[in-house]
């Protein structure tokens, strides 16, 4: 047997985390910032002094919290809240462990000048990895403040806390958190190291965790009057405007900067390739940034198409197996004796288009320089990279420049980088006051990085009775997700390959899960009419996975499969799928309709089954799981990405369609409560059953098999 490396070693690629500092380094000369600001705007705001914070040791209680005289205890943390629910399972986790009521945990969130490093918003972590570092946290000021409280008393015994009052059940006095920090300096009793053996309330014993409080901040979402990042306003601020190349790859050659510096207000900015203006409004911006468009020339490159996409990325693909990029293999038994011994073999090429992250809120960034110091609001998942980004760029040590996230319109995997904000300072840095830059919705569509297209090829071979006994599956430039089968298979080469993308690729929500789901629970459907077997029986007979039986037991029995598949009417079909990854488990059962002389689809009903351990909010965890399925049903039925000759051709909602209302149809969620096992993240894996699950119950339909994402509509009228 050759074995190569484990995935299970290695996670997602390294370039879906889109480490970019490199390419912001740039260098502003003293001639050159005179030269873009001396014909532009020259007033100087005073600003507030950005007081320099003294930050306590990363894994201090200090650093995870503070109470207040008046009982409020706020919380500390480099997350960001993006609509997913953070801010308020993180403010449980405190709650839970100092026993008292959510409503009394305020959360700073992901402002670098306070928070502790816990890392970024990306992967599914929040829930296995920063709730149990919030729930430690919590747990040792609990135990501090009731030494304290037996310090205060001249007591050893065991006191009870409930409620946020510490009570002495010897005597019946009480003591409040309040109490205790009225006369006593909490900061300093909380200068002290998180134990690693801390005690944490066990399941059985939640009080908070397991409910579902009413959303935090949930009332200024819905009147309006959140402030999101595009929002923010500065004293004295500009709008700014960046001029865009004219296609992908290409490059400034020359740009005459005289007539827009002429223009009254304006503060013109330009430095190698990057070009851009600020006025007092975004209109006058957006004039000035016209004119500057007319007197700039480019040199373009050549570049594919969408049309030719993935016969591009099978040739371009890296399939080495040194250096960074090297491709990544897992394999088991042996695929060649497998393939020898099998009575029949099936192949299958599938491919996932390119799509755009669509959030709601596009990126945007408020820059602004004081003494040398750079504050930036800006909406990312990553605030930490971005405050390393900006400290690479403008040759700062990170400690002058402060990132602070509000609340963000979405993110989905697609706000990682700090372009904008880079964007934002550099035009603050020149215009010498505050700029703020927000990307507009061709913007974002164009210049924002995508999901990875992919080409999968798999290959099996089947035993006399239909068993799988051979399985050959290579994934070309989308990604390593989830590549791995989840069924019992003797024989297996499993591959991903880079390829050199057309695009600008990065982290989408589930990565390339869905991809590789796609792929494997279509062609695990082919496989099980080519054994002449029944879909679900051929995956039970292969699925060893208690938990993910499981999944799909409970999806088929709340859609009643059976039933379905017997009563379908003429022009409808019913397919499932299942799939696993980061440690959660799903599966899909789902009704369709197809009209093949139009080539349309509508989904008619969904069933999901959703597992990730013991649940921590049970209604935020539904919303999740309905929010991935109606995320997914975009890049199953419609999103794609297309462009040529270097330029995007539907960059806008008018050319580029999402679901809509009228597209989602009726959604029942399962959610499994294994209170034996431990949280694990709800935001990703619920996306990538339903997008199989569509396909099969289109071949259910009308016995056309679709192997691409979204399904055209030529394969339906073909």
């Amino acid at each position: 047997m050759r074995r190569t490396r484990d995935l299970d070693a290695f996670p997602e690629p390294e370039r879906y985390e889109l480490d970019e500092a490199s390419r912001y380094r740039f260098d502003l000369s003293r001639r050159s910032f005179l030269g873009v600001t001396g014909a532009g705007l020259l007033i100087l705001a005073n600003h507030e002094a950005t007081e320099a914070q003294t930050r306590s040791p990363r894994d201090s209680i200090a650093a995870r919290l503070h109470i207040g005289k008046d009982g409020q205890i706020t919380l500390m943390t480099s997350k960001v809240e993006v609509g997913q629910g953070s801010r308020t399972q993180l403010a449980q986790a405190a709650a839970e462990e100092l026993r008292v009521p959510v409503e009394q945990i305020n959360l700073v969130m992901a402002d670098t000048a306070q928070v502790p490093d816990d890392g970024g918003t990306a992967g599914s972590r929040t829930t296995p990895s920063t709730v149990p570092a919030v729930r430690k946290g919590a747990a040792a000021a609990r135990e501090v403040l009731i030494k304290l409280a037996r310090q205060q008393w001249g007591v050893e015994g065991t006191l009870k806390v409930e409620g946020g009052m510490i009570t002495d059940p010897a005597t019946g006095r009480t003591l409040s958190y309040a109490d205790l920090a009225g006369f006593l300096d909490l900061s300093k009793s909380f200068e002290q190291a998180i134990p690693a053996d801390v005690k944490l309330y066990p399941v059985d014993q939640w009080t908070v965790l397991g409910t579902s409080p009413q959303k935090a901040n949930a009332r200024n979402i819905v009147t309006g009057s959140h402030r999101y990042p595009s929002d923010v306003v500065r004293p004295n601020m500009l709008y700014g405007k960046i001029l865009r190349a004219p296609s992908y790859r290409a490059v400034l050659t020359d740009v005459d900067l005289s007539v827009p510096q002429k223009l009254t207000g304006v503060a013109v900015v330009h430095d190698g390739n990057f070009a851009g203006c600020a006025a007092t409004t975004s209109f006058q911006a957006q004039k000035a940034l016209d004119v500057l468009s007319s007197k700039a020339s480019w040199k373009t490159a050549p570049h594919p198409s969408s049309k030719e996409l993935f016969t591009y990325l099978k040739q371009k693909a890296v399939t080495d197996e040194s250096g960074p990029r090297k491709q990544r293999v897992r394999s088991k038994g042996s695929l060649q004796e497998g393939l020898a011994a099998a009575k029949q073999t099936a192949r299958a090429s599938y491919e996932i288009a390119y799509i755009q992250h669509a959030p709601m809120e596009p990126r945007a960034a408020v820059a602004e320089w004081q003494d040398g110091q750079l504050t930036v609001w800006t909406g990312t998942q990553q605030p930490l990279r971005v405050r390393r980004d900006l400290a690479d760029a403008f040759h700062l040590p990170e400690d002058r420049v402060r990132v602070i996230v509000p609340d963000t319109g979405g993110g989905f995997g697609g706000k990682h980088t700090g372009e904008v904000a880079v964007e934002a300072a550099r035009l603050s840095k020149g215009a010498g006051r505050p700029v703020s830059l927000r990307w507009t919705r061709e913007e974002e569509f164009t210049w924002a990085y995508f999901r990875p297209a992919g080409l999968i090829e798999a290959q099996a071979g089947l035993a006399a009775d239909g068993r799988l006994l051979a399985w050959d599956f290579t994934n070309f430039n989308s990604g390593a997700s989830a590549l791995e089968s989840p069924y019992e298979i003797p024989h297996t080469h499993e591959r991903f390959c880079y390829s050199e993308p057309p695009l600008r690729e990065g982290s989408y929500r589930a990565l390339a899960a869905t991809a590789n789901t796609f792929a494997r629970e279509s062609f695990m459907d082919e496989l099980a009419a080519a054994a002449k077997a029944d879909t679900l029986d051929y995956r039970l007979a292969h699925l060893k996975n208690e938990r993910l039986r499981a999944v799909l037991q409970a999806a088929v029995e709340r859609f009643g499969w059976q039933g379905a598949r017997k009563h379908r009417r003429p022009g409808t079909g019913v397919g499932l799928a299942c799939g696993t990854e980061k440690g959660s488990f799903t599966a899909a059962c789902v009704e369709v309709a197809v009209d093949r002389a139009r080539g349309a689809i509508k989904v008619l009903h969904i069933v999901e089954a959703f597992e990730c351990g013991a649940i921590q909010n049970p209604e935020n965890l539904r919303a999740q799981v309905e929010g991935c399925i109606i995320m997914t049903l975009g890049g199953t039925l419609s999103e794609e990405i297309h462009f040529e000759n270097g330029r995007l051709l539907n960059g806008r909602f008018s050319q580029y369609s999402v679901p809509r209302f009228k597209d989602v149809p009726p959604i029942e969620t399962v959610l499994l409560n294994r209170r034996d096992l431990p949280s694990v993240g709800a935001g990703e894996t619920p996306m990538i059953a339903v997008p199989p699950a569509v396909a099969n119950a289109v071949f259910d339909a009308c016995a056309v098999r679709v192997r691409s994402m979204p399904i055209r509509e030529s394969a339906l009228k073909s």
